[in-house]
């Protein structure tokens, strides 16, 4: 039933091969000076195999750490086409002007090596002065360029500039729209800018709310790249979410997020446990990200709860965001306090066994610990120890098998 209800897509590339020679590389950076030392540079051609690469692909290979296949492949892509030291060195000098630092450019030049033959003032400055423009302080172009040097591909005019006033709408400051198309410009530059607009016109007129867009924006904005977001619109509204609400979008975003493989495995995942498809159905209304936790958690907690506890996995589904918690800081502690007031008779049987999970961390120690005048301080020791070994587990460790409160 619920397997039936899911839509995936695809992408393609290619490359061109090309061969060439260069000579040895004398002292790469001596036109070059960075604010720290160069030491940390190699300034000569360091085997005799990097002296038979283009100029080109031994600088890669030399300063910036290439592997000899990883610095053809730039050059036979034509991302790197230069003989001299000149272009190369106008270019670290560029971004060694405007803040960035030795390890900062080391890092953008392995992710976009096309950038040592662009010519910065010409393609580089006026991105820099639109973002400053907008309001993005130096700091900020450094700290989300260093992450994110792909946005610097796009054409300011045709690209850049109508994306920033698409967004305009969407966010409350001009900040918040560079942080955006910074940190996602992969998903903004592979999809043709038509199509981006096409797609927010059409969930606006699905009755989808600008704030909703604006996280889609901020957490998933592939989803506007998609060619068949119509039938994931109304695959969602099926299952029982309005278009206005905010859930709308969340699960909008597990949606398109998942293949209808990884989808369908974790629909199994839960009902190896018990769970109906009623029941995930009615667990992905109430919480729509319980579909986005691994397989692995959600078997671990099952695991815990089930075989461990001896509670029932439906009891779960009266509460699905206990999967969106974290099982060994909040999930075992409070379940270490909660069984031994039941082994004491401190708590009744038939009291909830989800609900203490959902308070404040304050409140559930006034409730379940402090409340308890004579047994409060092994209360409070077992949970802060149980806490503490939290810390010295990885969250994708198995919880141990032995009696939680131990």
């Amino acid at each position: 039933m619920l397997k039936k209800l899911f839509i995936s897509h695809n992408v393609i590339l290619e490359i061109n091969a090309t061969k060439s020679t260069t000579p040895k590389i004398d002292h790469l950076f001596q036109h070059f000076s960075f604010p720290i030392s160069l030491t940390r540079f190699s300034t000569t051609t360091s085997t005799s195999e990097s002296n038979t690469h283009p100029f080109a692909a031994s600088y890669l290979i030399d300063n910036f750490g290439f592997s000899p296949q990883s610095a053809l492949k730039a050059f036979n892509n034509k991302q790197v086409r230069f003989n001299t030291l000149e272009k190369p060195n106008s270019v670290l000098t560029f971004f060694q002007n405007h803040g960035f630092s030795h390890e900062n450019i080391r890092i953008i030049i392995r992710k976009e090596p096309w950038l040592l033959s662009s010519q910065p003032h010409k393609m580089l400055l006026p991105k820099f002065e639109y973002f400053l423009s907008k309001g993005a302080s130096s700091a900020d172009i450094v700290s989300l360029l260093t992450a994110n040097p792909t946005i610097l591909r796009s054409s300011l005019g045709k690209r850049i500039i109508p994306l920033f006033e698409l967004l305009s709408r969407f966010f409350k400051t001009n900040k918040d729209i560079i942080v955006c198309l910074l940190r996602h410009s992969m998903s903004f530059i592979i999809s043709p800018y038509h199509l981006i607009v096409a797609n927010i016109n059409l969930i606006t007129g699905f009755g989808v709310s600008d704030s909703t867009i604006a996280k889609l924006l901020q957490k998933r904005p592939s989803i506007f790249g998609s060619t068949d977001l119509i039938k994931s619109l109304e695959e969602v509204k099926r299952l029982g979410f309005h278009p206005s609400t905010t859930t709308f979008g969340t699960a909008l975003t597990a949606k398109k997020g998942l293949s209808k493989k990884l989808w369908d495995e974790k629909v199994d995942a839960f009902k190896k446990w018990g769970w109906s498809d009623e029941d995930v159905i009615r667990a992905f209304r109430s919480y729509p990200n319980i579909l986005l936790a691994s397989i692995e958690k959600i078997n671990l907690l099952m695991i815990f709860w089930v075989n461990q506890l001896g509670w029932d996995s439906l009891e779960l589904t009266k509460c699905p965001i206990m999967f969106g918690y974290s099982l060994h800081q909040r999930i075992i502690p409070r379940a270490s306090v909660l069984q031994f007031l039941f082994m004491k008779g401190l708590r009744e049987k038939n009291a909830s066994l989800v609900a203490p999970f959902t308070y404040s961390e304050k409140l559930f120690l006034n409730k379940f610990v402090f409340s308890f005048e004579e047994e409060s301080d092994y209360l409070l020791k077992l949970y802060n120890e149980k806490q503490k070994l939290a810390n010295t587990k990885e969250n994708t460790s198995m919880p141990t098998s032995k009696c939680v409160i131990c």
